[in-house]
């Protein structure tokens, strides 16, 4: 009788292949935060099961969710080069820390505001399986999209 297994069930090819050589499953622990595979060619675009969704981390990210921190940082330049055009206008600085990294210099303000606005921005990505991490996503978007909108409405 080939092909039953001893307590009556069908046997398969798996039965007696030994699968000690591969080692520990790599699904026995959650994908951590940050990995070698967070930013470059990660494995776990979402979770297995849409009841483990909320608070778990995965190494691949959708191009919705790219595209979504590229137009946070790309707004942010607009705002950092729109800002200083209306400064030369006379235009004055109300956020305070903008202003205190204007009294830098045009330069370090428009690198440090990028960097800590870029940083912001990955921290959120890395987080996009959490509620008020995608919360976060959806105001910088739309906060920076009525910010930059407002710059050029000064325009007119």
């Amino acid at each position: 009788m080939s092909g039953l297994s001893p307590d009556g069930g069908s046997a398969s090819a798996n039965d007696d292949f030994d699968f000690s050589h591969r080692g520990s499953d790599r699904r026995d622990q959650p994908t951590p935060r940050f990995s070698k595979y967070s930013f470059l060619g990660g494995r776990r675009r979402k979770v297995r099961r849409n009841e483990e969704r909320e608070g778990t981390f995965v190494d691949r990210y959708s191009l919705r969710l790219w595209i979504m921190a590229v137009w946070v940082c790309l707004m942010n330049v607009g705002d950092s080069y729109f800002t200083l055009v209306h400064l030369q206008a006379g235009g004055v600085e109300l956020n305070p820390i903008a202003d205190w990294l204007l009294e830098q210099g045009r330069a370090p303000f428009v690198l440090y505001k990028s960097a800590l606005i870029t940083l912001a921005v990955l921290v959120l990505c890395v987080h996009k399986n959490f509620y008020l991490a995608r919360i976060g996503l959806w105001v910088a978007s739309g906060t920076y999209t009525v910010l930059v909108l407002y710059h050029l409405s000064l325009f007119e």
